[in-house]
Parts: structure tokens; C-alpha cells; sequence
């Protein structure tokens, strides 16, 4: 699979959390990869302080789109370990 994807293209990508991404400077696969699930989900929470960024719709769908799963097919361990990453 390509990695200059568009971020829009990736599973659990919808309009909402593509425009988030934008906005965190991330556009494409390739752009999250390096960027990283934890590391993403950090800079859209510093994008939009006081508004609450669900884990399971963020973190754990940045996980699914760099691994071609929906969100909710991310084993247990991975989601506890991106959980922790993140404080949560």
C-alpha cells in the first residue's frame, strides 16, 4: 500500500477527525506514521482544549487506519498500551 495516501482514505478517517488531523499539520499515511497513534492524538487534544477527544474514536482509530482494521478490531493489549501512552 502507498503511504502518500490521503489521510481521508484511511478506515475510520471520517470528515471530523480528517479535519482535526489537518489541522495537527498530518495529511497523509505517510504523515502519521511518523506523527505516531499517541503523538497525534496529543496534538489534536492541544488543538482543542476543553473539548473531550474520545479515545476509542481518536487514538484507537488512528491505530486502525495505520493497520487497515476498524477500531473496535485493535486487540485488547494494543488499546490498553495506546491508553497508557496517553494517560488515560
Amino acid at each position: 500500500m502507498k503511504k502518500n495516501i490521503q489521510i481521508s482514505q484511511l478506515k475510520n478517517i471520517g470528515k471530523t477527525i480528517e479535519k482535526r488531523l489537518n489541522e495537527a499539520g498530518i495529511f497523509t499515511k505517510e504523515d502519521l506514521e511518523i506523527t505516531g497513534p499517541v503523538e497525534a492524538y496529543k496534538k489534536i487534544q492541544d488543538n482543542n482544549p476543553g473539548k473531550t477527544i474520545p479515545v476509542c474514536y481518536y487514538l484507537y482509530s488512528f491505530e486502525g487506519a495505520l493497520t487497515d482494521k476498524h477500531w473496535d478490531d485493535i486487540p485488547e493489549k494494543t488499546k490498553e498500551q495506546l491508553r497508557k501512552s496517553v494517560g488515560k
